[in-house]
């Protein structure tokens, strides 16, 4: 009897939630004045406290059809008929409770959508990271045995000369060779040059070769600004390529802004 009684009354409460369910005002959007009014019955049928969270909700559902990341790309948005057609399906016969219900789902699926994407960028930028980590493991073979800079005042101006000497340790020949020089003076912690440069190797330069050049910045760039005579020139090798010319090997990495992703994203995607 006492199970039987119990059923009884879940079964009572069954339909009075589902009575009050069908009671509950629901929006209609077969006009627009209806729609209008149908809202405001709805959120007047909900505790006071659930009111701002409603206001919300609506206008995260009246947004979900429109993709900013496509409007940007295409340069073009969707019709204002076809957002408006959109959002009354969304919100057609819902009550108060169904809109809330509707709009934390499409937040869940959001927040899921953005950790899926930023999981994958953080995977991407940490292998790009690693990969230059390697990278400068093989260029330390190709070596700048000699760095100098000097201006050549032979001609009619004075002229910047970086002159560089170097061994091909790598297995490979290298066409071109990038590089990242500084130019500073002893005790100073601000250097006078910090910039990058590169050369297209004549001939290449094959496997255990050594090579001595004089390159030629533009004199108008800051490679031409006059140096005090106690400066040092130090030169990395940042980047080779090979004899087809395309890239052998490249210690680049992140760049100031790529890092500053990958710092904000794992703060905020831990793990």
């Amino acid at each position: 009897m006492e199970v039987r009684a119990l059923l009884k009354k879940l079964i009572i409460c069954a339909v009075m939630a589902a009575t009050l369910a069908c009671a509950a005002p629901k929006i209609d959007t077969s006009s627009n004045e209806s729609m209008k009014k149908s809202i405001e019955r709805v959120r007047e049928s909900l505790p006071e406290e659930k009111r701002a969270d409603f206001d919300n909700a609506l206008r995260d559902l009246a947004l979900a059809d429109l993709n900013f990341q496509e409007i940007m790309a295409q340069g073009t948005s969707p019709s204002t008929d076809t957002l408006t057609s959109k959002m009354k399906q969304r919100l057609n016969g819902k009550t108060g409770q169904q809109i809330l219900s509707d709009a934390a789902k499409l937040r869940e699926d959001r927040e899921r959508r953005a950790r899926e994407q930023a999981v994958g960028e953080i995977a991407e930028l940490r292998k790009k990271a690693a990969a230059a980590d390697l990278a400068k493991q093989k260029l330390a073979a190709f070596k700048v045995t000699r760095s100098r800079l000097y201006r050549d005042t032979s001609g009619f101006m004075a002229e910047p000369v970086i002159e560089l000497s170097v061994t091909n340790g790598t297995p490979a020949a290298i066409s071109r060779a990038y590089f990242h020089g500084v130019v500073a003076s002893p005790g100073r912690s601000v250097p006078w040059i910090n910039d990058d440069f590169n050369y297209s190797i004549r001939g290449g330069l094959e496997p255990g070769e050594s090579a001595t050049w004089k390159l030629n910045p533009n004199m108008f760039s800051e490679w031409g600004a006059k140096t005090p005579s106690d400066a040092i020139l130090t030169v990395e090798v940042v980047k080779l390529d090979g004899p087809d010319g395309k890239t052998l090997y490249d210690a680049e990495g992140l760049s100031e802004i790529e890092q500053q992703r990958l710092t904000e994203l794992q703060t905020k995607f831990p793990g």
